[in-house]
């Protein structure tokens, strides 16, 4: 049996969903994989910090923070200064990692994630920032330390993509891709196809928690830019910051595009891609019109789809439909049991 130390670094939507999947796998973990789990810190950027190595209560947690409580009084020990000093004595063997994504340069989660991997934790997390911008010195640090750092969530969600090519598709030369991987861009298309006005369709997506207050991250493309990066820089190998993909958003499309795409029997996607060229890519994040040929035409909502192509098994896609806070929670649940089992 492994017994795993925890903490979490975070504990928004995702790290919520994530506490609970915990509780409702607790079971599953130990008779199918023997392995048994305890939460030794928990960092909160509203509810405050606990940290005691005979482990918290993950339900009192949750209940308190629903509650709109501290988490101080779950604490044995002092609360930490901040967010360094609660890694470097939290005495986890893995760390969440779900603090906000910085799409400029990741940070200060890239370095709460090598301070983690210094420490000898596996890191797991959900932020795109660190993917893009320092993969290859935190997985080259995670291996010099013994430990994994593993993202699964960054992309897609709980969708298998990275863990795909890392452990099931070896020696396979990814060369192009392309799908619509922003959820929010995609509703509100959807919801236009329907009648609605652009800004109708942004409010409802605001109202059902889909879109932040500030929607510009998804609707002028930067949300795709970062996962296309990701994708190019862990998959194809070619580092790629967001401000390299050819980026266009979904502002210019208008009730009277849409219609008109309906009535050619097509629909406008926000579409992103890769093509590898040699040692480079050519990437790019912009609306486009596809029609009943496409995999992407049936996508509708908050669904996502990646199609991959490769030198062995031609084309390959996974959809992903109507993703929520829990199936990034599993994301992180998988790369927690492969990066301690593995």
């Amino acid at each position: 049996m492994t017994h795993t130390k925890l903490a979490f670094l975070g504990f928004g939507n995702v790290g919520k969903a994530l506490a609970a999947l915990l509780l409702h796998k607790r079971t599953e973990l130990s008779e199918c994989y023997q392995l048994t789990f305890s939460v030794t810190g928990i960092a909160t950027g509203r509810h405050g910090a606990a940290i005691t190595a005979k482990g918290i209560d993950l339900e009192t947690a949750l209940a308190l923070v629903a509650g709109g409580e501290h988490l101080e009084r779950l604490s044995l020990d002092p609360p930490p200064l901040d967010s360094f000093d609660f890694i470097r004595r939290c005495g986890a063997d893995l760390l969440f990692e779900t603090t906000p994504v910085n799409y400029a340069d990741g940070q200060p989660a890239v370095d709460y994630i090598r301070q983690a991997l210094e420490l000898g934790q596996h890191v797991v997390t959900a932020n795109k920032g660190p993917v893009v911008h320092a993969h290859r010195q935190l997985t080259e640090l995670a291996r010099s330390r013994g430990v994994k750092f593993y993202f699964e969530s960054a992309v897609m969600d709980g969708a298998p993509i990275f863990s795909l090519f890392r452990e099931t598709l070896p020696a396979a030369l990814l060369y192009r891709f392309q799908g619509v991987l922003n959820s929010t861009t995609n509703l509100i298309l959807t919801r236009m196809e329907s009648g609605e006005t652009f800004d109708q369709a942004v409010a409802y997506a605001q109202k059902i928690g889909i879109a932040e207050t500030d929607p510009s991250g998804d609707i002028d493309g930067w949300d795709a830019a970062v996962k296309v990066a990701a994708l190019v820089t862990v998959i194809m190998g070619i580092p790629l910051k967001p401000q390299q993909v050819d980026r266009q958003g979904i502002r210019t499309i208008t009730p009277k595009a849409v219609a008109e795409a309906a009535s050619q029997g097509k629909r406008w996607k926000l579409v992103c891609s890769a093509l590898r060229n040699g040692d480079r890519v050519e990437a790019s994040v912009r609306p486009e019109l596809v029609d009943h040929l496409s995999p992407m035409y049936a996508v509708e909502g908050t669904t996502s789809i990646m199609q991959f192509e490769t030198d062995i098994l031609g084309k390959l896609s996974i959809i992903e439909e109507n993703p929520s806070p829990h199936t990034t929670a599993y994301g992180c649940l998988a790369d927690f049991v492969n990066a301690v089992l593995n």
